[in-house]
């Protein structure tokens, strides 16, 4: 069943000396229940505002995001309990974890924040911190006493936290070193098997999106290039462009992976 529908989702920017860009021009996918998409290609090629735009963080032009057959407004609800709900759709996990985790809370008291926002047990703190691999030393320390992976990890469950329908990453694990990334990975796979979010995963890392995605979006300056399932595409590209990206990736993949 299909759980998220974007329909031509187009982006133009007014540059400052005058002049537009479009970042995202009639982009179009869909993700069911439990799946996942990576979107992937070079820097400046759209990518992150399809994230953004999914996630609501910026309005699209033009084009329509429907979850569980329920339309989004592009911009943000009025009213909180509006806001909270739309919420619980979507949460976006970013490349920087500082930007979702309050440098002044503990893990624990970042967790039960959440949790108290949206109406949850704050008790389910403790088996947020367990479902990503963080223990009682990391629990009552700050972000930054955790290192990268920590901190990825603690950003994660914050989104869990909401219990959205799909977490959107936007180049979750480029901060993060190979051995690291492995573990992130094998976590999110874990998550996604327990729960049943679904996973919207953008990265530039073709060699990582191999490992965590069902299908694949391919997009280049803007454009959707190439779109099908993630072994198709990653093994049999028809695109010169994703055939471009695959004679780009180092002959390695995450360890352990």
């Amino acid at each position: 069943m299909t759980l998220l529908t974007a329909e031509h989702l187009t982006k133009t920017y007014r540059l400052p000396g005058g002049g537009t860009h479009t970042a995202a021009d009639d982009v179009s996918f869909t993700i069911p229940e439990g799946g996942a998409l990576g979107v992937v290609g070079e820097s400046g090629s759209g990518k992150t505002t399809v994230a953004r735009m999914l996630v609501g963080l910026v309005p699209p032009d033009r084009g329509t995001v429907t979850v569980a057959g329920r339309r989004r407004e592009p911009r943000a609800p009025r009213g909180r309990a509006a806001r909270l709900a739309r919420a619980k759709e979507i949460q976006m996990v970013f490349q920087d974890p500082y930007v979702s985790l309050d440098p002044r809370l503990t893990a624990t008291q970042c967790l039960r924040t959440a949790l108290r926002l949206h109406g949850r047990d704050e008790a389910l703190s403790r088996d947020l911190l367990d479902r990503v691999g963080l223990g009682a030393r990391e629990a009552d320390a700050r972000p930054r006493d955790l290192s990268g992976g920590q901190r990825q990890r603690l950003a994660i469950a914050r989104a869990l936290a909401v219990d959205p329908r799909i977490l959107v990453l936007d180049e979750a694990v480029a901060a993060l070193d190979v051995s690291i990334q492995a573990q992130i990975l094998h976590l999110l796979a874990e998550i996604r098997r327990d729960t049943g979010v679904a996973l919207l995963f953008v990265s530039h890392d073709l060699a990582v999106v191999q490992h965590v995605t069902d299908s694949v979006l391919v997009m280049r300056r803007g454009h959707p290039v190439e779109h099908g399932p993630t072994s198709q595409v990653l093994t049999a590209p028809e695109h010169a462009y994703t055939q471009k990206l695959l004679a780009a990736v180092p002959r390695r993949s995450p360890s352990g992976v």
